[in-house]
């Protein structure tokens, strides 16, 4: 039995899916602009990027591209940094917690 174009057809599904999802950000992106009349970026655009970029890397690593491979690969490495600068910040500007349950412990009453 070939299952060669089982494993084409696999790996073009693949590609394909890893591009919508990679083309979703622009979507998400301008219906957010939109929502607030303002020019925005959205965190969920940087996960969709994210999450587009390493499904379209894998292809790229499938079909030996090395052009495609190292685009993905540094593009990754941006979108993740923005996501880990993203919850630096949210972590900096998050106000203290006012009670230990909140801080994320809790006490045991007597």
């Amino acid at each position: 039995m070939n299952l060669e174009p089982v494993n084409t057809n696999l790996w073009i599904a693949v590609g394909f899916g890893g591009q919508l999802i990679f083309s979703l950000r622009f979507l998400v992106q301008w219906w957010q602009s939109e929502r607030q009349g303002r020019s925005v970026v959205p965190v969920s655009f940087w996960y969709l990027s994210l999450l587009g970029g390493l499904i379209l890397l894998f292809y790229a690593i499938h079909k030996e591209d090395p052009v495609f491979i190292v685009g993905q690969l540094f593009g990754s490495f941006i979108y993740l940094r923005n996501l880990r600068l993203i919850a630096k910040h949210r972590r900096n500007s998050a106000p203290p917690p006012t009670s230990l349950h909140e801080a994320g412990r809790t006490v045991r009453q007597p």
